[in-house]
């Protein structure tokens, strides 16, 4: 009898069926057509750059046009350089205490942007710096703001996790807390009727926090127009995302939200999936949705981290030299005649002054002045009569 049942279960375990993958690949977007300098043309992503759960694929066929595609890459490329030279920055100690930088990761928010509008909402973590920029922000203004300088967004006062735009929240120092606020802001849009929604975005290391869940629950009890975006870059901190979580198909932890996986390195993918994402719950009110951008981070965690004692060398260069997301960029663009090497050099040389001329005006910036620890404490015309200070004797009257 005992050989009899371990027959069977060799059986069964033989019969398991064959899963597709994610294609994390940076440049699988075949050319369908001839390529235009004025007009839109067709491209097809490949298929395996989408996987389901309770809900359609995007359409694999997509409209682009030679500027977007350029203006694409020109951002990408600054929102590198700008999170290179927050690195020198650190480790040159101009820029202290906590610092999460995105390189690696620029098809996410780049391609995000491309694919909402500008009144859309956006929250996420730490890792925001990009973010900032896109959505409304500059470059002097974050860097500013992460050598605790006047010019800052948050006037020197909030440092790398907290820095925001009237439709960017931030840059949360909490991990998983951005999350019901993403929901809370989209609830606001379904109440006021606004023609819009949230993304709202996490990591694969916050994706098991408690409150993540229950921000699920409220957002499909009340269909609230919000995207819950799961930035899965396989690492939370020190820990891969096997080791941490029992079920990494994070677009499939929404119960009954349907969810979308997308290769998180193809910014033509990314901008597809977050324009199908806005119809999804805008324009077709269907309540929330779970996009799971599968992308890579190739610095560590935080400026503290190496980044080397849980991965090896060989896996970052691997994903450097195969798929990063502004060669894959780079490749479309020479290989569709769109731009020559030598004219992409040129962006990158603009890019590379752009960032530099930001550094040296946010450093010439000063740093804030004592009366200014009292100020944005409270919203604008809702403070208090006094606030008291350290010591007793220490007050301020507004």
């Amino acid at each position: 009898m005992s050989s009899l049942a371990r027959l069977r279960l060799s059986r069964r375990v033989a019969r398991i069926p064959f899963i597709r993958t994610i294609q994390t690949t940076a440049d699988t977007t075949q050319l369908q057509d001839n390529a235009h300098e004025t007009e839109p043309f067709w491209v097809k992503i490949h298929e395996d750059s989408f996987q389901t759960y309770n809900c359609d694929k995007p359409e694999l066929d997509v409209k682009v046009t030679k500027n977007e595609l350029l203006n694409m890459y020109r951002q990408m490329q600054t929102m590198r350089r700008m999170e290179m030279a927050a690195d020198a920055l650190y480790k040159a100690k101009m820029i202290r205490g906590f610092c999460h930088l995105a390189i690696g990761q620029e098809a996410v928010s780049v391609g995000l942007e491309h694919g909402i509008t500008k009144n859309d909402k956006v929250i996420t973590s730490y890792r925001c710096h990009p973010l900032a920029v896109l959505r409304g922000g500059t470059i002097q203004g974050v860097i500013g703001e992460l050598l605790g300088r006047q010019i800052g967004m948050s006037h020197g006062k909030g440092g790398s996790m907290h820095i925001f735009t009237p439709s960017f929240f931030g840059g949360n120092g909490i991990v998983g807390a951005q999350v019901p606020l993403g929901a809370g802001i989209a609830f606001a849009q379904k109440y006021t009727e606004e023609p819009t929604c949230t993304f709202t975005l996490y990591g694969d290391g916050a994706a098991n926090q408690g409150q993540v869940f229950e921000a699920f629950n409220m957002a499909k009890l009340w269909d609230l127009p919000c995207v819950f975006v799961c930035e899965n870059n396989k690492y939370g901190m020190g820990t891969s995302a096997e080791r941490s979580s029992s079920n990494t198909q994070y677009f499939t932890r929404g119960d009954k939200i349907p969810g979308l996986q997308v290769n998180g390195m193809d910014i033509i993918a990314v901008k597809q999936s977050v324009e199908y994402a806005r119809r999804w719950t805008v324009e077709d009110k269907k309540g929330p949705l779970l996009l799971e951008f599968v992308t890579y981070r190739y610095g560590g965690h935080s400026m503290s981290d190496p980044g080397t004692t849980y991965r090896t060398r060989e896996e970052v260069q691997r994903m450097r030299s195969t798929q990063d997301p502004i060669r894959g960029l780079q490749r479309y663009i020479e290989e569709w005649g769109l731009a020559s090497e030598q004219e992409l050099k040129q962006i990158d040389k603009e890019a590379k002054s752009t960032v530099d001329n930001a550094v040296e005006e946010a450093k010439a910036s000063p740093i804030p002045d004592t009366k200014d620890l009292w100020t944005d404490i409270y919203y604008a015309g809702t403070e208090p009569p006094f606030m008291r200070g350290r010591e007793r004797e220490e007050v301020h009257h507004y």
